[in-house]
């Protein structure tokens, strides 16, 4: 059984088990503005289409290294990883997301991506998928974060906006029509401004790739 978090971290919870039962989940930022959250995407496999799952494999081709994916969510990169013997571990604030990163075979613990994680300089990939460069609505502080993690010759692999030109950081929220989650910071970041983050983070950028319609940067130590 699960003991319960924060408030926010259950409503994250409840959301969570909402989307594995294919019910609808929003973000919704402080102006009203409103975009389903591509749950299908995020649990992979049968839930998302055969043009996410193509993008999906890309990624996991690249993560040829240990790997460390912040805000795994339900764990289907951290999962598949695993399974082609590439050791790999998830962090996600969210119990639920951890369970089910467990249940599909991945290793996963729940905590924040900026406080103490094993293997600190020892990753050989650090992996922000599905926007997570966008976490705590400060590009720079996640990107050195990640910086700190990787090994000297590691990437940072993040994947950016491919509607979004330059940056927006906004407050939204996660919400279905039965649960409300807290207000948070979420940057929304463009492939043409990660370089600008990049450089002021430490890493220089190598390669910007889209794959069925998405976008997918890396980084490397400057």
């Amino acid at each position: 059984m699960r003991t319960p978090g924060a408030p926010h971290e259950s409503a994250i919870d409840a959301l969570y088990e909402q989307m594995s039962a294919g019910i609808g989940c929003w973000a919704v930022d402080s102006f009203g503005r409103r975009r389903r959250l591509p749950a299908g995407r995020w649990l992979g496999g049968s839930a998302s289409t055969p043009a996410d799952r193509f993008a999906d494999e890309v990624v996991v081709g690249a993560c040829t290294e240990p790997t460390l994916d912040l805000g795994c969510g339900p764990g289907r990169f951290t999962a598949a990883l695993t399974r082609r013997g590439i050791p790999a571990l998830g962090v996600d604030l969210s119990a639920v997301a951890v369970e089910m990163t467990t249940r599909r075979g991945g290793f996963a613990l729940r905590g924040d991506a900026f406080a103490p994680l094993p293997g600190r300089g020892g990753w050989g990939r650090v992996l922000l998928a599905d926007g997570n460069i966008g976490i705590g609505g400060d590009p720079v502080r996640i990107l050195r974060r990640a910086r700190e993690l990787l090994t000297p010759a590691g990437l940072v692999i993040a994947e950016v906006d491919p509607a979004q030109s330059g940056f927006r950081t906004e407050h939204v929220r996660w919400e279905s029509d039965h649960i409300v989650g807290a207000w948070h910071s979420w940057s929304r970041v463009g492939s043409d401004a990660v370089g600008g983050f990049a450089a002021a983070a430490g890493l220089r950028l190598i390669d910007s790739i889209v794959v069925s319609g998405r976008s997918f940067t890396a980084m490397c130590i400057a």
